[in-house]
């Protein structure tokens, strides 16, 4: 893996995932990400897990945030990183939860290969930070 040019952005797909349909801290996010020099490409509300996984092989992202409020993180997370597997994207790609994840979900999500959580009141410069030091060098 090569170090990233000088310059060369660093892709971001912000994602909603199943029938979750408040997205207003996605837009946030997105938004944010984009004002720090991101590229972020945004999903759309009420998507499938293997739709996520087809747009961030098919986009090639560095980062892939998912944005998720209903409650069931714990069955989506867990096929959207099953997915990236079978693609062989997994390991390069930096998987981040945002939203209302109970403390006693974050390891098993941590566990599947989500590098972080940032839950409700997390900076947004905490998150951009973070995708600034952690991005795969490509």
């Amino acid at each position: 893996m090569s170090s990233k040019q000088e310059g060369e952005s660093i892709r971001c797909l912000v994602a909603k995932v199943g029938l979750d349909g408040h997205d207003r801290g996605a837009h946030v996010i997105a938004r944010a990400f984009r004002d720090a020099g991101f590229e972020v490409i945004y999903s759309g509300l009420h998507k499938a897990p293997d739709e996520i996984v087809q747009a961030t092989v098919q986009e090639d992202v560095d980062v892939l945030g998912i944005s998720i409020l209903s409650g069931a993180h714990d069955t989506l997370v867990p096929k959207v990183m099953d997915g990236l597997a079978e693609y062989g994207a997994k390991e390069d790609t930096l998987v981040l939860v945002g939203g209302v994840i109970p403390d006693e979900d974050r390891d098993e999500l941590r566990e599947e290969g989500v590098a972080a959580i940032f839950g409700p009141g997390t900076s947004i410069e905490e998150t951009i930070d973070f995708v600034r030091e952690n991005a795969p060098q490509r």
